[in-house]
């Protein structure tokens, strides 16, 4: 090789021969903006069957612009799940979405009229005030199984007798089957 060869960059001195023809200066770059439409659904939302209680748009997220924010809606409404559902016809399946981040399995159109059923979450009262009605009747039994009842029950004398222990297995047993078979059963009541 030879000591004397220099290896340099070739620089570019005139970026754009055309601009080199026009005698105005560059005032510099344009900045590009695009305005894109986010793509909206609407949502008709129902509780339980009952509604609407809620008409709104909600934007469609995700990598395709195509899935409904599930999660947003079970918190705004404090339901613990969400259905499809058809007003003429009742609920339908269940709308299944990522638990990562809250988005919707199945995509929806632009513009979409979609009508959703919601489950509201349990409430802390309901079951709490059926365990203490339940022990308390359970404790009113064990009371009056005893040998040496208390006074009051002595006065009292619901069942005008003796009261047999086997009387107050059946009663939990009952009872606590009652409130499995019933669930549903009780919900449809109201409670």
């Amino acid at each position: 090789m030879e000591a004397g060869s220099e290896i340099r960059e070739i620089q570019e001195t005139n970026p754009n021969p055309k601009e080199s023809s026009q005698n105005a200066p560059n005032p510099g770059p344009k900045p590009k903006t695009v305005r894109t439409k986010v793509p909206e659904v609407e949502i008709h939302l129902y509780r339980r069957g009952k509604g609407p209680i809620d008409v709104f748009k909600a934007s469609l997220g995700g990598w395709d612009q195509d899935q409904l924010e599930v999660r947003d809606i079970l918190e705004k409404y404090g339901f613990k799940s969400v259905y499809a559902f058809n007003p003429a016809s009742g609920r339908a399946a269940p709308i299944r979405f990522n638990r990562r981040n809250g988005r919707s399995m199945i995509g929806y159109r632009d513009g979409s009229v979609i009508c959703i059923d919601g489950e509201p979450k349990d409430s802390m009262i309901k079951p709490v005030t059926k365990i203490l009605f339940g022990v308390a009747v359970i404790t009113l039994f064990i009371t009056m199984a005893v040998k040496d009842p208390p006074e009051w029950i002595k006065k009292s004398n619901f069942f005008g007798g003796s009261f047999s222990p086997w009387i107050l297995a059946c009663a939990v047993i009952v009872f606590t089957r009652m409130r499995k078979r019933t669930s549903d059963f009780l919900k449809k009541q109201g409670w």
